[in-house]
Formats: C-alpha cells, sequence, structure tokens
C-alpha cells in the first residue's frame, strides 16, 4: 500500500497488481503464491483462510482495501493469477461487489496469462479484459482481436510496429512491460505504445513531468 501511495502522489497515471485467493475466497493483492520471497514467512496464500493471512504477514492488503483507497483516482490494471480453488461463480460474484463502483475501462482493466481467467470477470465486459503475452504474443494478439477484447500487453522487445498498427486499427490498445530507462520511456512513447508497465514508476514519473514542463 505504501508503494501504491507514492505513484499516486507523484503523479503516477496508474498501479499494477496481482491478486490471488485465500482459501476461505478472500481476494488479496501479492504476486507470489507464497510468502516466503517477499516476506520471509513460507505461506501458500491459497491453503490458508484470510484472517491466518493477516495474522502471519499483515502488509498483505485485500483486493477491497486497495480499490477503496485508489480507485477511481488511480487507474487499476488488475492481474488475476491462477489456482486450484475453484469456485467460479462465487468469485465472479465478489470480484463485482468490489468494483460495482467503479467503470469498466475508465477506472481498471483485467489482466492475465491465461484467457480462461476472464470467466471471472465477465461482469466487466470484453473490453476491460488484457491478455498478457509471455513468449507467444503473436498467438495472443491474434486471439484478443477475435474476441474483439481491450488490447494485449506484452515484454516490448515483442511488440512489433505492424502488431501496433494492427490493434489500433481495431481500437484496442497496447502495453508493454520491462520499461526501465529513459530511451526505453521515449522510444514506447514514440511508437504509440499506450500503457507502459514498469518497476520503475517513481523515475519514468520524473521524466514523464520534466518532459511535460518542457
Amino acid at each position: 500500500m505504501a508503494a501504491f501511495a507514492r505513484v499516486a502522489e507523484a503523479g503516477g497515471w496508474g498501479i499494477e497488481f496481482d491478486v490471488r485467493w485465500t482459501r476461505d475466497l478472500q481476494p488479496v493483492v501479492i504476486h507470489d503464491p507464497n510468502t516466503a520471497r517477499v516476506f520471509g514467512i513460507d505461506l501458500e496464500v491459497a491453503t490458508v483462510d484470510l484472517r491466518e493471512l493477516r495474522q502471519q504477514v499483515p502488509e498483505i492488503p485485500t483486493l477491497e482495501e486497495v480499490v477503496a483507497c485508489f480507485g477511481g483516482t488511480t487507474h487499476l490494471m488488475v492481474e488475476l493469477k491462477r489456482d486450484e480453488l475453484g469456485a467460479v461463480a462465487g468469485r465472479a460474484d465478489r470480484l463485482r461487489a468490489i468494483f460495482a463502483t467503479l467503470t469498466a475501462t475508465k477506472d481498471y482493466h483485467f489482466l492475465a496469462l491465461q484467457f480462461d481467467l476472464f470467466k471471472l470477470v465477465e461482469f466487466a465486459g470484453d473490453k476491460a479484459c488484457l491478455p498478457v503475452a509471455v513468449l507467444n504474443l503473436g498467438n495472443f494478439s491474434h486471439d484478443a482481436l477475435t474476441r474483439e477484447l481491450g488490447g494485449v500487453c506484452g515484454q516490448y522487445l515483442l511488440l512489433n510496429q505492424g502488431l501496433i498498427r494492427r490493434h489500433h486499427r481495431e481500437g484496442q490498445e497496447l502495453g508493454t512491460g520491462f520499461v526501465g530507462s529513459r530511451f526505453c520511456l521515449y522510444r514506447e512513447l514514440n511508437r504509440g505504445v499506450d500503457w507502459i508497465f514498469t518497476n520503475h514508476a517513481l523515475k519514468l514519473e520524473a521524466i514523464r513531468q520534466e518532459l511535460l514542463q518542457r
């Protein structure tokens, strides 16, 4: 939450984060399935209830807390993560309730590495769904166009100018990741990329502000 707040206060347009589910089907914001790498506590998120997770690792926010704090003022790029917990209908209802006060595409998008995860967010509509390609960007691009989704995201080295033009012709938007330097930022802006994902948000936001002042 502190990291999100720093980006929002610096003027960042949006934040990207990952959603996983506890055993009692409560959505929480954490990238890894296990808390060991970041927090030093060996705990599988999907095997504990929210109450136990909060007792062991109180720094992990719920999705509801993040949406309540930043929704409507900071664009939310919400990546859905795969698990084996099932209960698609119940989880879809939970997500619908959490995002009920926001407007899809205007306030948030959903991202996923697997197309079937978008079943959880059918309430938001296809235009709010963005597949994220790891290597097979061509296949993901084709499927996003065929299914008339909101666009596609992937590593910037995989996204060529032809794909950018094709998606823009169909009214879709594109996001590229791992942008970390000034010149990489310039290149992506000049290529017409719509969303830039980075682990260096404060650095790139400072460059953006500098350009705007010029």
